[in-house]
């Protein structure tokens, strides 16, 4: 076979490679500052946010060695109620968004130990979270096992529905102007040492002023992108399932009324009840290359964990099963900003906090592309930070990361 004709089409401000959540959002944002932005991707509203429970867990997402992470987390989670209200008066589409909190829970000795320290590292760091016994636990949620022993209560962790969180955000970039070329990028066109826009797999070559690289896990293998600024992210595997909650009578609690997080044989577990009546449960965590296969086993580990965590689970209807790719980066945190590459923009590496980071990574794009500068809560994230990263040990690293 022949490969397609080239052909010209535009030049836009700017060309955003990628429509998952983060491309739309910067996409959104852009034109929302007088930028005229293109998007490329075959399905647009797609990517690893059509597979993400939707936590908006800035306190409980807390890890060991990521407090410079969480302070980007906590600005992202203050800008979401304004945030919402903006793309859901723009979007006139619904988001799922829910000002719900988070109980974290102990299902053991270990377990219990575990959560004392994190309660402890979350104070320490001026966050607001509550230790309650196994009783107050249960009381909260009268699903839980009764081998509940203690837990967090954490108010200020929200949740919205990725899905339509995404299909929110395209609907906007449409009636911002944002242009849709519904096809893959298969190469970054570089011309006199600057990035100046993709060749799309149906022969189109879109020319931008500037180009901002938002594939996800997908980022690191666009051709065309030199190796010295090519981001170092992986896809990490993920499965969730999503079951129908029971219609409860009138007067009754509900089934669960906020998210329920626990560590249960050493995995982390997440049950998100959705204002919809749908529950998530999730997710695997496995660095499986580019596999998204839904396994037997993966669903059975995530029922059976469920199931000693609220054991009334395994009544519920299965109603999807499916599997995801989450970018993560060597140091699990997102890369943001200019490269080396003079025209080229980094939105990519978000890992577990994609949906989290929305607001603030939109912003922060906007800005750089509007003004050319990086917003100064984004400086410890810019791709410089792996610049020192031969090419040699790059692959080393990325497989040598923890999830």
């Amino acid at each position: 076979m022949h490969p397609p004709a080239t052909r010209t089409t535009g030049h836009p401000d700017v060309l955003v490679i990628g429509g998952g959540i983060i491309g739309l959002v910067t996409a959104w944002r852009a034109a929302g500052r007088g930028l005229t932005v293109a998007v490329a991707d075959p399905a647009p509203g797609g990517g690893a946010a059509y597979v993400a429970a939707g936590m908006l867990a800035a306190v409980t997402e807390l890890h060991y060695g990521e407090q410079t992470l969480l302070g980007l987390n906590l600005a992202s989670a203050g800008r979401y109620p304004r945030f919402i209200e903006e793309l859901e008066e723009a979007g006139g589409q619904p988001t799922g968004y829910r000002r719900c909190g988070t109980l974290a829970v102990a299902l053991d000795a270990d377990d219990r130990a575990h959560l004392r320290e994190l309660h402890t590292l979350q104070t320490r760091s001026g966050l607001d979270s509550q230790w309650l016994t196994g009783r107050e636990c249960r009381r909260l949620e009268p699903m839980l096992a009764p081998g509940v022993r203690g837990g967090l209560r954490v108010d200020g962790d929200h949740q919205v529905d990725p899905r339509r969180l995404a299909h929110a955000l395209l609907v906007a970039c449409e009636r911002a102007g944002v242009v849709f070329h519904r096809s893959r990028a298969e190469r970054l066109t570089v011309d006199a040492g600057r990035a100046t826009g993709a060749q799309l797999a149906d022969g189109t070559r879109l020319s931008a002023g500037q180009t901002v690289l938002a594939a996800g896990s997908f980022s690191g293998r666009l051709a065309g992108v030199p190796e010295e600024v090519r981001p170092p992210v992986r896809p990490v595997k993920g499965q969730v399932l999503r079951l129908r909650l029971p219609d409860m009578p009138p007067g009754s609690p509900a089934f669960l009324s906020r998210t329920v997080r626990a560590v249960v044989r050493g995995g982390p577990l997440y049950l998100v009840p959705r204002e919809s009546g749908e529950l998530v449960v999730g997710a695997t965590s496995e660095e499986l290359g580019w596999d998204t296969t839904v396994t037997a086993g993966g669903v059975y580990e995530l029922l059976r964990d469920a199931h000693e965590l609220v054991p009334g689970i395994t009544e519920l209807p299965l109603v999807e099963s499916c599997a995801g790719l989450r970018p993560g980066s060597p140091d699990n945190a997102p890369l943001l900003g200019p490269t080396e590459l003079p025209g080229l923009h980094l939105a990519t590496g978000h890992f577990r906090n994609g949906v989290l980071l929305t607001p603030v990574t939109g912003d922060v794009m906007a800005e750089l592309l509007a003004t050319g500068s990086l917003p100064d809560e984004a400086r410890p994230f810019s791709p410089a930070r792996f610049a020192a990263i031969s090419e040699a040990a790059r692959p080393r690293l990325l497989q040598e990361q923890p999830v």
